[in-house]
């Protein structure tokens, strides 16, 4: 049986700096590139334009003195072709790529020519090419091109018929027009040198840009490749309003919801092994001694359900608690303060055997989670049933004052010492007054409290109550 190894081969990693500058470079390249070329195209065409000007105009000028010209040796007509053509001649200045020829002599048989041309090389002339020369002088058409080894040529002609048994001839207007075209090919080239150089500055400042607006993009990468689940600390400076600033700010948002939810991990660590360690070990120690007498194990199964229960409590509060930091801990809705004032009320009044009031209620509708609200309301409740005796009064109510609302639990029970205001919204945390009083609680009720309210964008305040005894307000701005 034969085993095939197959080899992955990684590709090298191309950063966002070089793929902006490669197709920085590419599209730049291709635009200059279109530019040089439609620029050459545009040159060429108006040489073949003005070449195309220039037979005309030359051939027109012609066809007008054929007529009208007079021999300045006899003040008449031209006797003979050949002296139209040579008077005619005398008196032109042909262009630097332009021959001036006449040609006499019938058709199919070699022409004589006569000729004006200025500063145009000899080897390249027409008038010397006899070849060229007559496949012009028997050509039918009027304009025409011809490709020669020596360079290609334009010409036009004009036909003078015989007169008076003498032999017919013709004006012949020929240009060279390698000279005019490579004027334009030296700019097209001097376009492509300068577009070059313009492409090597593109890239020298691209690269510089790219990177000084990828710099916060990269800081953004070192700064995750740095973060730790113990140093969560770190942020990215943000400078200007763009789309790298924003990106800057939308990283720091996220590593303070990441440092928030790590820190309420911790928190909820460090408070579930607190708090759990006394009953587990209470559990445990019950059980280590747990003799065979019936009744001591009837009261051991009693006491290790108890803590049980008040592990699950605990667990229940933690979980909620750690929950506070979500977007949807409160789902806000419109509510009738006053119906959720007397259904709290309602629910309260079995909570134990006090003076339960309902001491008064805002008639409006407010935006907030009624059970989150409800839950709050009833743990203060309790929280109040605990400090007080059988008979005492508690009064539930609520209220509007100014922009906001309150929310108030209030007891005539022995109050809160101020050195204990400060510390009761803390978890785990009892005030003097409950120390060495067995409650079912573990102290996170007060947090929980203060937890719905902050959800609520409100808060929760400690006040004493008129003739004694404690109030818990829970303020709402009525906007939310």
């Amino acid at each position: 049986m034969t085993t095939t190894s197959v080899m992955t081969v990684s590709l090298p990693r191309i950063s966002a700096r070089v793929r902006i500058m490669l197709w920085l470079l590419v599209v730049m390249a291709v635009a200059l590139g279109a530019v040089a070329v439609t620029v050459r195209s545009i040159l060429q065409r108006d040489v073949d334009h003005r070449i195309s000007q220039l037979l005309t105009q030359e051939t027109g000028e012609f066809a007008n003195f054929v007529p009208q010209g007079v021999d300045p040796d006899t003040g008449g007509s031209f006797a003979t072709v050949d002296r139209l053509l040579r008077v005619y001649l005398q008196r032109q200045y042909a262009d630097p790529d332009e021959e001036l020829l006449g040609m006499t002599g019938p058709p199919g048989k070699r022409p004589g020519v006569i000729r004006q041309i200025r500063e145009l090389p000899a080897d390249t002339a027409l008038w010397q090419d006899r070849a060229s020369l007559a496949r012009i002088h028997d050509s039918k058409d009027s304009f025409g091109t011809l490709d020669r080894p020596q360079g290609e040529v334009r010409w036009a002609k004009v036909v003078v018929g015989p007169s008076a048994g003498q032999q017919p001839g013709s004006f012949v207007v020929v240009f060279h027009p390698e000279r005019e075209r490579a004027v334009a090919d030296k700019t097209f080239w001097t376009l492509l040198a300068l577009s070059g150089v313009a492409l090597l500055m593109t890239t020298g400042i691209g690269w510089a840009v790219a990177g000084r607006i990828l710099a916060p993009v990269r800081l953004v990468r070192t700064t995750a490749a740095e973060l730790t689940e113990q140093d969560l600390t770190r942020r990215i400076p943000v400078e200007g309003r763009d789309d790298i600033a924003a990106l800057a700010e939308t990283f720091n948002a996220m590593l303070d919801r990441l440092e928030r939810a790590f820190a309420a991990q911790r928190v909820f660590v460090d408070d579930a092994g607190h708090e759990l360690r006394t009953p587990i070990t209470i559990v445990r120690g019950h059980l280590e001694l747990m003799g065979d007498d019936p009744a001591d194990r009837e009261e051991t199964v009693r006491l290790v359900t108890d803590e049980l229960d008040r592990m699950s409590r605990i667990v229940e509060d933690l979980l909620l608690l750690a929950g506070a930091e979500r977007p949807d801990f409160v789902t806000p809705e419109p509510v009738q303060l006053a119906e959720l004032t007397a259904d709290v009320y309602v629910k309260v009044r079995t909570l134990g055997d006090r003076e339960w009031q309902l001491d008064g209620v805002a008639d409006l509708e407010v935006r907030l989670d009624p059970q989150r609200m409800t839950q709050a309301m009833v743990q203060l409740a309790q929280n109040a049933v605990q400090h007080t005796v059988p008979g005492q009064r508690i009064r539930i109510g609520s209220r509007l004052e100014e922009d906001r609302v309150e929310l108030y639990v209030a007891d005539h029970g022995p109050g809160i010492p101020p050195e204990d205001a400060g510390v009761i919204f803390e978890r785990f945390r009892r005030g003097t007054s409950r120390r060495g009083t067995r409650t079912s609680g573990a102290g996170l009720g007060l947090a929980i409290v203060k937890a719905i309210a902050e959800g609520h964008h409100g808060r929760v305040e400690l006040r004493r109550t008129e003739g004694g005894g404690a109030t818990f307000v829970l303020t709402l701005e009525t906007a939310s």
